[in-house]
């Protein structure tokens, strides 16, 4: 039997609806760091079915950090009007505008690099892992490694959450499409920081 205790410290934490939690709690037999991981993954699963969805309305965010000195405009969209005005809604588009600000990524996700910059990185991590003297077989191994870790510097969906590193701004975004049903997308963003040339 699983108490309602936990069902609602599990809801607090995920946003996720009762019987949710409750199937995720009865699925982890009551351990509530694997309830947490369980909605996640369904998550994840929802989010892949809502992916193809048209996505026009939202919200422009604005966060202004520093005294003004950084600046983020960000757009975010979902499918309806009524879900771009909750409360919920908006927490999620000041998130992502500190997310920015804080990690300052140059892209949404990595289809979003071009092939030159992969090439070039690719380039730069096979020379560096032969200059430090790396068996030729584990390189590409090795360089592999490193483009995953350039990946999570400079886009956004990749990277670590900032109050939650343990978790990506894409299992973020996607645990939101889980909790209000619909597609979200980061559309585009834009940082300013006082004194930056462009």
């Amino acid at each position: 039997m699983i108490r309602a205790e936990l069902v609602k410290e599990l809801r607090e934490q995920t946003g996720a609806g009762i019987m949710d939690c409750k199937k995720a709690l009865q699925e982890s037999k009551g351990d509530l760091k694997k309830a947490t991981t369980y909605l996640r993954e369904r998550g994840f699963a929802v989010a892949a079915k809502k992916a193809g969805r048209a996505a026009n309305d939202g919200k422009i965010e604005a966060y202004i950090h520093g005294g003004g000195k950084l600046g983020v405009l960000i757009e975010v969209n979902c499918e309806t009007d009524f879900v771009a005005k909750t409360d919920d809604y908006q927490q999620l588009c000041r998130e992502l505008a500190m997310q920015v600000a804080a990690a300052n990524p140059v892209y949404i996700e990595r289809n979003d690099v071009s092939q030159e910059k992969i090439e070039t990185e690719k380039s730069v991590y096979e020379t560096q892992a032969m200059n430090e003297g790396k068996p030729e077989k584990v390189i590409e191994r090795i360089v592999s490694g490193r483009m995953e870790k350039f990946y999570q510097d400079i886009c956004l969906l990749e990277q670590p959450y900032i109050r939650d590193p343990d978790r990506t701004v894409g299992d973020l975004v996607n645990e939101y499409i889980a909790k209000f049903g619909e597609n979200i997308i980061i559309r585009r963003f834009c940082r300013f920081q006082l004194g930056e040339k462009s």
